[in-house]
């Protein structure tokens, strides 16, 4: 009689044709989402010019697209959940094509920032639905690591190379900033189609949908991320501040009681006993908070400190990109032979120690002096974001792949808002009336504080994942605790 060979002896599955052709698609979409946040950045500055925007009405540019998204993030896990995965992907897909094309369009700041917002509602239905594609299509263990850390790897290149593309575009006219993601999207549409397999939501299975919990959590969401924003801008009034703060506070106690007495709740609240979870979720939180608020301090001591172009300062953080090359071909090796604690662990390391070395930064610094930290979070970013999102998604039952998806994406966008509020408003408390350069650069340095503190909180978090986890070796990489 043929004995079947025991589970670790058996050949792992291997990745079809058309599963790399589903995922070039997934990742084609998620490079569109980083990249179009990013090129935003370095195309501000000649937004303004063009449409006579103030700086606050050219934040909001910025932070209509993060409330969007943040805001409704959690909502677009389980909606791919209990609607379907394809369905929400290639809606999404439609509306994040359209309404960029619009903002190109704006001849109006309030139009722009209107577009951004609902364009960064259209990535939070998209980004928790492609991954939940991937995790549900392809089989869980090394297949499911690799395409995960090669999706996770393709949305940090898009973060980084955005500010290159961002660049040359804006060089040609920032409209382009809007048009060129059109044309990506339109592509990737007709390919989604055809290679993104329908599945079986989970409306036929006859569950319903907790319209009481998603408003709350959605308003809740959009309240709290409001409040953060507002914090980058203390003249415009302590008190709605405070307001959108107790209002977050309050809406999210009533769906947290909605969610225990619902009988399908939008999110169940057991799924956050997970230690495992909740470490990579508030990793993910600390490390998106420092990555970008470092960024924004970098693109503002380039430009505004050191006069450098936008193009020019796209290329000094184009090393940024390293993970796009080391996230699909190193990390994967790591993992398998250290496990995702350890990898991401190594990452938190060398972010803090990256941040550190740009403490005591100059204003004759040299690129050379520059180098090791650009070079040291592109490296830190390739062996943190992809097993975090393995950590936080791996061991989910099928039927909340979606909602363990948009806990992490919302964590991570929550977390990048908070980064960069906290780094303008220590920024700009330091450097108050003085508008000397010596002024900005004290501002910045102090600013520097928060990306260090946040990635070396995120680096003990982890380490208690190290520590639960113990010297006995696993046959398989599951969790990041």
């Amino acid at each position: 009689m043929k004995t079947e060979a025991p589970p670790q002896l058996q050949k792992p599955a291997k990745m079809g044709a058309r599963a790399w052709a589903m995922l070039l698609v997934l990742c084609g979409a998620i490079f569109i989402e980083g990249i179009d946040v990013a090129m935003m950045s370095v195309s501000l500055p000649a937004i303004r010019e063009d449409l006579g925007l103030s700086t606050a009405t050219l934040s909001w540019v910025m932070s209509g697209y993060v409330l969007g998204y943040a805001g409704f993030i959690l909502l677009g896990g389980r909606a791919a959940d209990l609607l379907g995965r394809r369905r929400m992907f290639l809606f999404w897909l439609v509306v994040f094509l359209a309404f960029s094309g619009l903002g190109g369009l704006a001849s109006e700041g309030w139009m722009l920032i209107l577009a951004r917002f609902i364009t960064g509602i259209a990535a939070a239905f998209m980004a928790p639905a492609g991954l939940s594609i991937i995790t549900t299509s392809i089989p869980e263990g090394e297949p499911r690591n690799k395409a995960v850390l090669i999706y996770a790897g393709t949305a940090a290149a898009g973060f980084s190379l955005g500010l290159v593309v961002g660049g040359l575009l804006s060089a040609v006219h920032w409209r382009w900033v809007f048009f060129a993601p059109v044309f990506l999207a339109a592509i990737l549409l007709v390919a989604a189609i055809k290679l993104i397999p329908k599945d079986s939501p989970a409306e036929k299975q006859k569950q319903k949908f907790d319209i009481a919990g998603a408003l709350s959590i959605t308003a809740g969401l959009v309240a709290l991320v409001y409040g953060v924003v507002r914090l980058e801008h203390p003249s415009e009034g302590l008190a709605l501040t405070i307001a959108a703060f107790v209002a977050a506070f309050v809406l999210i106690a009533v769906f947290v009681v909605i969610e225990r007495r619902a009988t399908s709740p939008l999110v169940r609240l057991g799924i956050l006993r997970s230690a495992a979870l909740a470490r990579a979720n508030i990793a993910a939180m600390l490390f998106g908070g420092a990555f970008f608020g470092f960024q924004f301090l970098m693109v503002l001591y380039l430009q505004e400190l050191r006069g450098w172009s936008p193009l020019e300062t796209s290329l000094a953080l184009l090393l940024t990109a390293l993970d796009a090359i080391l996230a699909p071909t190193l990390t994967p090796k790591l993992v398998e032979r250290f496990g995702n604690s350890a990898v991401i662990l190594g990452g938190m390391v060398l972010a803090a120690g990256s941040y550190a070395l740009f403490l005591r930064v100059g204003m004759d610094w040299t690129y050379a002096a520059m180098l090791p930290t650009v070079v040291g979070l592109g490296t830190a970013f390739a062996l943190a974001y992809g097993p975090l999102t393995i950590a936080a998604t791996e061991g989910i039952a099928e039927e909340e792949q979606g909602l363990a998806s948009g806990l992490f994406y919302t964590s991570w966008q929550v977390g990048s808002a908070l980064g960069l509020s906290a780094v303008t408003a220590i920024s700009v408390a330091v450097i108050g009336q003085d508008t000397s350069a010596q002024a900005g650069l004290d501002g910045f340095r102090a600013a520097l504080i928060v990306p260090l503190a946040a990635a070396i909180i995120a680096g003990i978090v982890t380490a208690f994942g190290l520590r639960r986890r113990g010297a006995v070796p696993e046959p398989e990489v599951v969790l990041a605790g």
